[in-house]
């Protein structure tokens, strides 16, 4: 499994570099260009938010941040590449592969939480389900190995007592698995909103099981920042966390107007974006402390997986001081 995972990543950092490369490198002098990746998902809709209400910029111009980018990926896998290869200086992004980032020597903290729970394992809708073990012999498309959807999958398949082996888990990004299960290339899908919301109203597939059924509570998306930003623009980071909770709570408070503007980004349609709203059985927040034991235990499921050579600590992967001087 650590070879597969090898080549995976190898093929993401050629992938991340594409949409990354030219980018300003974060030194210990003066900050005036912000990097900040995401994937276009509901899970993240607070960098979306503040980006397009322009918050970044209005925020951290203060402390002269005179341009603010945002590089969209596909999966997390390809996102810590990038940020590997130093080409981001802030990451939203799943907790899982940024935990494979940190082992595989990435310097960077989780500062902040972006949501828990808020994927769905999707069935064709002629594709007969009532427990785990019905998965096996079929085709499931999710995120890379080293990925939330992936080791939740494996995890769940493994406490039900199906071999993850006996299923064929297919590596694509949410837009090839979401064609794919619509062109009766795959029985199923594993993959966050708005995904199963798209294929619903495509009719193409329905859902199963949600992962908060697999893994109640567990940890999703986080807002990581890195080692760099952290030692030497203290500032910047406390001011990002603090924008990043400003639009966290303005999504909650105007959860129409934050699907308005995902589907204006995005290009999605808004109905199935308020739909994926309504359905999922996610939750936005940015205290990172309601996520750490899970953050943590994604570690030693990793570790079990074959993922990482060791687990790692709570110390390892947070920074709450941000955060929390933020709320002070």
């Amino acid at each position: 499994m650590r070879s597969l995972t090898a080549i995976l990543l190898a093929v993401a950092l050629v992938a991340a570099f594409t949409f990354v490369s030219g980018c300003t490198d974060t030194g210990t002098g003066d900050v005036t260009h912000l990097r900040i990746g995401y994937q276009p998902s509901t899970h993240q809709v607070s960098h979306t938010t503040a980006m397009e209400k322009g918050w970044w910029q209005e925020d951290l111009e203060p402390l002269g941040i005179t341009q603010v980018t945002d590089y969209e990926f596909g999966t997390g896998a390809t996102e810590m590449q990038a940020m590997l290869a130093g080409d981001l200086d802030i990451a939203f992004v799943g907790a899982a592969p940024f935990v494979a980032a940190v082992s595989s020597g990435l310097d960077a903290k989780i500062v902040a939480a972006v949501q828990t729970q808020g994927s769905d394992l999707v069935l064709r809708t002629e594709v007969p389900y009532s427990t785990p073990a019905d998965l096996v012999g079929k085709k499931i498309a999710t995120f890379p190995p080293g990925t939330i959807q992936d080791t939740i999958l494996r995890s769940w398949l493994q406490e039900n007592g199906v071999d993850p082996a006996s299923v064929e888990i297919i590596a694509m990004d949410p837009g090839a698995a979401t064609t794919a299960i619509s062109a009766g290339q795959v029985d199923g899908v594993f993959l966050p909103h708005p995904s199963p919301a798209i294929i619903a109203a495509e009719g193409t597939g329905r859902t199963v099981v949600k992962s908060g059924e697999m893994m109640k509570d567990h940890a999703c998306c986080v807002m990581v920042a890195s080692g760099s930003l952290i030692r030497d623009h203290p500032d910047i980071v406390e001011q990002s966390v603090k924008t990043h909770i400003r639009a966290t709570e303005y999504n909650l408070e105007h959860p129409d107007e934050a699907a308005s503007i995902y589907a204006s980004k995005t290009g999605q349609n808004v109905e199935t974006v308020k739909a994926s709203f309504r359905d999922w059985d996610g939750t936005w927040t940015a205290d990172p402390h309601v996520i750490t034991t899970s953050v943590v235990e994604y570690t030693e499921l990793q570790y079990e997986l074959g993922y990482i050579s060791n687990p790692l600590t709570e110390d390892d992967l947070f920074n709450f001081s941000f955060y929390d001087r933020a709320r002070a």
